[in-house]
């Protein structure tokens, strides 16, 4: 461990798995004292366990993050006893699958659960992570957006819609608490390995994925992971309301 982050708190939402459990570990690597928030407690456990056995700080909270009162609650157990939390990391969502659908085919229900979860969820997480921001005059706030918040996916009406409007949102409360000393900015991420990505999709569905990445491959959580310390961190501090792509060019095209 290295003590870059040294006496800072953390909440990271999704922290479970994949994106939010990569930046958990990086975080709390860099002396970060770190809360993990998501659905599933047996998952979360992991990711403290990770941490604590690396010599970190870490603990979690189960937390939905649709639901306002489960968020509110999640940022109270990240600020902790120390009074402050320097950084939000707000990784959760879900994908909505390979039931690809043009807009008139879309369901009504399919939309509204991309939309409770990956842009409902953001907002919320972002309302009470800034209002505490807001009152220690400090802080900065990493939301994980896709390629999807940037361009068209054909078929992904919904997670489309939701991740813009993340983007949306990113930009908004930049320009509301950048005199604040707040920094709100997003990333752009292409695919990333984690179990979500490849399950039940077949080698050929995999391959067409990885094509659509210039670079060759997809990502590994801990290079999103990488860029997520970067924006916390004052390597950072003239950026904000920034949409910063890491997705091995896949909205270069």
């Amino acid at each position: 461990m290295d003590e870059f982050f040294e006496g800072t708190t953390a909440l990271v939402t999704g922290g479970g798995t994949g994106i939010g459990r990569a930046s958990a570990l990086a975080l709390a690597a860099a002396g970060c004292a770190v809360t993990v928030a998501g659905r599933t407690v047996s998952s979360l456990e992991e990711t403290v366990g990770m941490i604590t056995e690396a010599g970190g700080a870490a603990r979690l909270v189960q937390c939905d993050v649709s639901d306002e009162q489960s968020v509110a609650h999640a940022v109270d157990v990240a600020i902790g006893s120390s009074r402050r939390l320097d950084f939000g990391v707000n990784s959760a969502g879900i994908s909505g699958g390979d039931d690809l659908r043009k807009v008139a085919d879309y369901s009504v229900e399919a939309f509204d659960r991309m939309i409770a979860t990956d842009l409902r969820g953001t907002f919320l997480s972002m309302k009470y992570q800034l209002r505490q921001m807001q009152a220690q005059g400090f802080g900065s706030i990493v939301n994980v957006g896709s390629g999807a918040s940037v361009v068209g996916v054909p078929g992904f009406a919904g997670y489309t819609a939701a991740k813009h409007g993340v983007v949306g949102l990113t930009r908004t409360a930049a320009l509301d608490y950048g005199p604040e000393g707040i920094r709100v900015n997003a990333l752009v991420v292409g695919l990333v390995n984690t179990p979500l990505i490849a399950e039940g999709r077949s080698p050929e569905v995999m391959a067409a994925r990885v094509a659509a990445h210039p670079i060759g491959r997809i990502a590994e959580p801990e290079e999103i992971a990488d860029a997520v310390l970067w924006l916390c961190s004052d390597k950072s501090s003239f950026v904000t309301g920034a949409t910063v792509p890491v997705d091995g060019g896949y909205t270069a095209r």
